[in-house]
């Protein structure tokens, strides 16, 4: 089966992912490809990646769903967020054409290109973590 993460990091610009958020959904719903293509978000505040103690901090910052940043926002207006796009690409052996195209796609398009952007393919080293990571994203 052919799998990628692309990782897409927009920084501060919350209303890039958004509007990357919107392509994805429109290309799932016009393409038809169902679960092919997963997105999840994973935010952290910045102030606690300051910190040097990452890993209780950002833990407890990372979130997946839209409706729990608008209410932590509401609560603290002044800590930016980083936000990454985390987008899985699920297709079929014999689906490896479509496959390569929105590999090739995805990157080329508006929204993606201001992010900086990581793949991940099934064949790489660091698969086993970055799918863990996707999986853990809720």
């Amino acid at each position: 089966m052919a799998q990628s993460i692309f990782i897409f990091d927009f920084g501060t610009n919350e209303e890039a992912a958004q509007q990357a958020r919107h392509k994805i959904e429109g290309w799932k719903q016009g393409f038809r490809l169902g679960n092919k293509m997963t997105l999840k978000f994973e935010r952290e505040e910045i102030a606690a990646k300051g910190d040097g103690g990452e890993g209780a901090h950002a833990k407890g910052a990372k979130k997946s769903s839209d409706k729990k940043s608008a209410g932590k926002k509401d609560e603290n207006a002044e800590v930016p967020t980083r936000v990454k796009l985390l987008l899985k690409l699920d297709f079929s052996d014999h689906e490896k054409l479509s496959y390569q195209r929105w590999l090739d796609r995805i990157p080329a398009e508006e929204p993606f290109k201001s992010a900086k952007a990581e793949t991940v393919s099934s064949g790489d080293p660091e698969h086993p973590k970055a799918a863990e990571r996707f999986d853990s994203l809720d």
